[in-house]
């Protein structure tokens, strides 16, 4: 089975790739529209602005079949700004069009802790994941095994909304706010967290995705 790791010049490609050969994948890194179209398995990074992102996807050719393939029923893995391109829209320095492939709008994380209290943005360090209310359970998921209370790597400023609450598989608190972790429809996923940067827990979700 190959796994694809989408390559268009964003995220953290040389860190993700390792962390997938290191629990098995088989991984082609490319840009390639057709070999997007025809992977076994899609993997999405990104970091930056969410606009940026976009745009550059659209530049190299790959809104289209990276859109196709989120819907064709084969594994799909988008993390961090890879994640929250999946949704309509995104506020960041303004208002941008997103994959459309899940309802729901990425907004700016609140400055302040639901006590009105200061806190600092980006959201920074590990941070535990619990279930989401009104989401999916986790058995026969990417989080199937993940203990809630299991603890992530988090860089971020935005967070995504999905309408829909069964769309939302996980979240973090950060100052009492809830923040999307992951998010998705089996076999189609996105964390905002990096899994490359997580340890062990990383790992195991990785090698989790594989098994899908």
């Amino acid at each position: 089975m190959r796994t694809v790791l989408v390559d268009y010049g964003v995220g953290n490609l040389l860190s993700v790739r390792r962390a997938l050969e290191a629990v098995g994948a088989v991984v082609s890194q490319t840009g390639d529209p057709a070999a997007v179209a025809a992977a076994d398995r899609l993997v999405v990074p990104g970091v930056g602005a969410f606009g940026a992102c976009v745009e550059t996807l659209g530049r190299r050719g790959l809104l289209g079949p990276v859109r196709e393939f989120a819907g064709s029923g084969r594994p799909f893995l988008g993390i961090c700004v890879g994640m929250q391109m999946l949704l309509d829209e995104s506020t960041e320095f303004g208002a941008h069009r997103g994959l459309g492939l899940l309802p729901g709008l990425v907004d700016r994380v609140p400055d302040t802790d639901t006590g009105g209290q200061p806190h600092k943005i980006p959201h920074i360090g590990w941070t535990p994941i619990q279930p989401a209310d009104g989401g999916r359970d986790w058995a026969d998921t990417l989080l199937d095994g993940v203990a809630p209370g299991t603890a992530f790597y988090f860089v971020h400023s935005y967070t995504a909304w999905p309408a829909a609450a069964a769309d939302r598989l996980a979240d973090a608190d950060y100052g009492g706010r809830r923040i999307a972790a992951v998010i998705g429809r089996p076999p189609f996923y996105g964390c905002q967290f990096h899994p490359e940067k997580s340890g062990p827990a990383g790992l195991a979700l990785l090698r989790r995705f594989l098994a899908i």
